[in-house]
């Protein structure tokens, strides 16, 4: 049953609507319901009733290369280009930033454990690996691992990954709290006002209709198509873009026009996407895993934890110095740490619609700086 296809939705589904009417009805009204259902993944997959990181469904495969591309679609449609004038730059200082934070934690964390024994001879290949994935997203983890060859020595890999899943998970939950704890410590201004909010709750929460909802999934679908045959085309005659790069561009275009403006339904399709998933980023936080590394599992751990704690007090150590805009902050961390897909979400999580666009924007760069910067360190390391 756990390896069912509508089974494991049908539990994913469940857990967003859990996620949903806990926070409306109950105590956890406080936390947010990207932050529930991030717990509630977790949950589930570590008890054994879906699929966990060590044994991925299917499922989960398709809405990582699928779903999370859509939902950056959907919201990017409703995105105000006037808005990154003001906040595209303090964004991109932020993200270089926390890239710096990443490599002095890789460099430090490596001096924390025994890392010849720990990791062996891929132990500067890891380094690399970890320095990408903390930079942009895992897309660069495995760039670099398939250089070095690292998935050959299964056990270490396996274990790097699920402290990296673990860890992601973690760092998810505590950016999300940033801008509100941070704020009551250092109160610092926004970057842009809030005052559109209630105007874009009002139109995630309007009816649509059957004709509005069917364009939008047909147009969504239709630029993820012609997003992957642009890459492959452009990788053809020699040029490397993403994927993801086309898709936001074709979103921003076709957002400036009011007819598509007028439709109904892209940003409950974006924020639906966005909760499914960040519940598979849950049901990847995998614990038990870690422990059939073996004798090494803490110090995999220790090494992982100590590269995005330094990240972080980095970054927030300079968002204190510059009076930074805490959220601008927390996303651009997110930004490094999970990539384009977690810094959106979390963009929409703290209310921040005039930070998508930027988060966007910086979570795209890391994916290609990400693996510069992994095959920099590695190098620098001996690899």
């Amino acid at each position: 049953m756990t390896e069912n296809a509508l089974f494991i939705l049908a539990v994913l589904f469940l857990l967003i609507f859990l996620s949903e009417w806990l926070c409306k009805h109950t105590f956890l009204k406080h936390i947010s319901s990207s932050l529930l259902v991030i717990i509630l993944g977790a949950a589930v997959a570590n008890s054994g009733l879906i699929p966990s990181a060590s044994n991925p469904s299917p499922v989960y495969e398709a809405i990582f290369q699928y779903v999370a591309p859509a939902s950056i679609f959907f919201l990017l449609l409703g995105v105000n280009l006037k808005q990154l004038r003001k906040a595209g730059f303090p964004m991109l200082i932020a993200f270089l930033l926390g890239s710096m934070g990443t490599m002095i934690g890789v460099i430090v964390a490596l001096q924390l454990i025994n890392y010849e024994m720990v990791f062996g001879v891929n132990y500067a290949a890891i380094a690399g690996m970890m320095t990408g994935t903390y930079t942009g997203g895992s897309a660069n983890f495995n760039a670099v691992a398939l250089h070095y060859d690292v998935i050959r020595d299964g056990a270490i890999y396996t274990g790097v990954v699920v402290a990296d899943n673990i860890i992601t998970a973690i760092w998810m939950i505590i950016t999300l709290s940033i801008p509100l704890v941070m704020q009551k410590f250092r109160p610092q201004k926004q970057v842009i006002g809030d005052e559109n909010h209630a105007e874009v709750i009002d139109r995630e929460e309007e009816p649509i209709n059957p004709m509005s909802l069917s364009l939008m999934l047909v147009i969504g679908a239709a630029t993820l198509i012609i997003s992957d045959e642009l890459a492959d085309w452009f990788l053809g005659v020699g040029l490397g873009i993403p994927s993801i790069l086309i898709l936001t561009t074709i979103a921003l275009v076709l957002g400036q026009f009011q007819a598509i403006q007028k439709q109904k339904g892209a940003k409950l399709l974006g924020m639906f996407s966005v909760y499914l998933f960040l519940v598979v980023v849950g049901a990847y936080c995998e614990v038990g895993a870690l422990m059939d590394v073996g004798t090494h599992a803490f110090d995999i751990l220790l090494f992982t934890t100590v590269i995005v704690l330094i990240h972080g007090l980095f970054l927030i150590g300079c968002g204190w110095l510059f009076k930074s805009d805490w959220s601008i902050i927390a996303i651009a961390s997110q930004a490094n740490i999970g990539g384009a897909s977690t810094a959106l979400a979390l963009a929409k999580s703290v209310k921040r619609n005039d930070l998508i666009l930027p988060a966007i924007l910086v979570g795209s760069l890391g994916s290609g700086l990400g693996t510069y910067l992994g095959f920099l360190v590695a190098g620098l390391l001996g690899a």
